[in-house]
């Protein structure tokens, strides 16, 4: 596998991973699995510490993406961002193979196959190394969906929104009622509160920004999907 570092988000399962280097954080961005799942690797530039996003498949090209080098991140936590399957497949096999602690939000640790050690709720923050994720509650896609926020001190927003948001609309839901909540948190909580510069990551497919998809908000109300 090569990591590239001329980003563009499109990656491909049994590609290449890109690599987004920020003035204290990388972003590592790998396509994992039969169903296209992303996995992001971020790295405190400073300590090296590293926490991974979905550990959703393939836990032999996430520990290829990670590197064996001595140069090599030390990943200390795997956070996942909901509880279905494909994004927790290789959940056991990467916390077992370096020992790391996993995170989620409370609503959604019961069917993962590894108990989370540290449970996430919304306006929470967790460390990687030097830098700061904030937790965002996102209720729709699972009862338990969470975004990861980290705030470039030095640029733009970057956003990490598993299957609640992506470029076109906002996650699948399985009910009118479901449909609403969640676009409601996407709202208030994401369009409402981050400028349009902030790229935003999903757990599926090519990135966006939150400008780019500001303008169809009412046109997902409207369909209803």
């Amino acid at each position: 596998m090569r990591i590239l570092d001329t980003y563009t988000g499109n990656v491909a399962p049994g590609g290449d991973a890109e690599r987004r280097t920020l003035d204290a954080l990388t972003i590592t961005k790998l396509s994992v699995g039969p169903m296209d799942n992303n996995a992001y690797l971020l790295t405190c530039r400073a300590s090296g510490e590293a926490l991974l996003i979905d550990a959703a498949n393939e836990p032999e090209r996430i520990s290829e993406m990670i590197g064996y080098g001595d140069d090599r991140p030390t990943l200390r936590t795997i956070v996942t961002t909901h509880q279905h399957a494909d994004h927790w497949q290789a959940l056991g096999a990467v916390a077992g193979a370096y020992g790391v602690n996993t995170a989620a939000h409370p609503d959604d640790a019961n069917p993962l196959p590894v108990p989370p050690d540290i449970l996430l709720e919304h306006g929470d923050t967790i460390a990687v190394g030097d830098c700061e994720l904030e937790i965002i509650h996102l209720r729709g896609h699972t009862p338990g969906s969470i975004a990861l926020l980290y705030r470039d001190p030095n640029g733009h927003p970057h956003l990490f929104t598993g299957d609640s948001l992506f470029p076109g609309g906002v996650g699948k839901t399985t009910s009118p009622e479901t449909f609403t909540s969640l676009l409601n948190d996407v709202e208030e909580r994401v369009f409402g509160t981050l400028p349009d510069d902030t790229w935003f990551y999903p757990g599926h497919g090519d990135d966006s920004t939150i400008g780019a998809e500001r303008p169809k908000l009412g046109e997902w109300r409207e369909r209803g999907w």
